[in-house]
């Protein structure tokens, strides 16, 4: 069962066309990869999928809710995270959890998803120390926690480990496998081609606003007789 479609999409600011005309769709329970250089329009198309631009033209079906007509039914189901996103510095991780929850819940269900939240950014008794304490790395935990304890159907994020260490990058791609473990369907946009193969069933690939190659990473690397994505990448960008 698909639960994006995404159908010949245009975004036009004034004489820039940013996105032009592009098509994919996602899988349920599938984790996807959105990859592309600066300024290829994933960004963009994120926002799109996740109501926050209109679309110029075309469509956009999430769960079976149109993005132009039924936005808020879209809200319901997708969480989004994107790569500047912040917390409140001055809350500590369980407070901030507990205000976020709020928003969704009440009662039981809003003390389950606190503790889902909690149980998710995994950080023992520092859950209890003000975020600005934090490192990159716990704060960005944090984050995935706020968007994923709602349950969503979809997760998107965009560049979910940029500027994270090793260690910090490799324990946030474990959540993300947790997620998608739990039947939650990921759109992930990075430009790190080792997590994306690591982590996606299949990608697409973005330039210049049109979509250039669609596919699970192995088929890719063996289309294009690459040793790694990075290789598919580069050739398939230029042409």
């Amino acid at each position: 069962m698909e639960t994006l479609v995404i159908r010949d999409v245009r975004k036009v600011f004034g004489d820039i066309e940013a996105v032009k005309g592009i098509n994919f769709s996602v899988k349920e329970g599938e984790v996807f990869g959105l990859i592309g250089p600066n300024g290829s329009g994933k960004t963009t198309t994120l926002r799109m999928i996740s109501t926050l631009l209109r679309l110029s033209s075309g469509s956009i079906t999430v769960c079976g809710h149109d993005v132009a007509g039924s936005p808020d039914d879209v809200r319901k189901v997708i969480s989004y995270l994107p790569e500047d996103a912040g917390a409140y510095k001055g809350l500590t991780g369980r407070a901030y959890l507990k205000f976020m929850a709020g928003f969704f819940a009440e009662g039981e269900e809003y003390e389950r998803m606190v503790n889902k939240g909690i149980e998710i950014a995994d950080l023992g008794e520092r859950i209890d120390s003000k975020i600005e304490t934090y490192s990159k790395g716990m704060a960005r935990r944090v984050l995935i926690a706020r968007a994923i304890m709602p349950s969503p159907k979809i997760a998107i994020m965009d560049e979910v480990t940029s500027g994270l260490d090793v260690i910090n990058a490799y324990e946030i791609r474990e959540i993300i496998r947790d997620i998608a473990k739990r039947g939650v369907t990921v759109l992930l946009s990075s430009h790190n081609m080792f997590e994306v193969d690591m982590l996606c069933d299949r990608i697409a690939m973005i330039n210049e606003g049109r979509i250039i190659l669609t596919g699970a990473p192995e088929d890719l690397k063996k289309q294009y007789k690459a040793a790694n994505l990075e290789e598919v990448f580069v050739r398939a960008v230029k042409g």
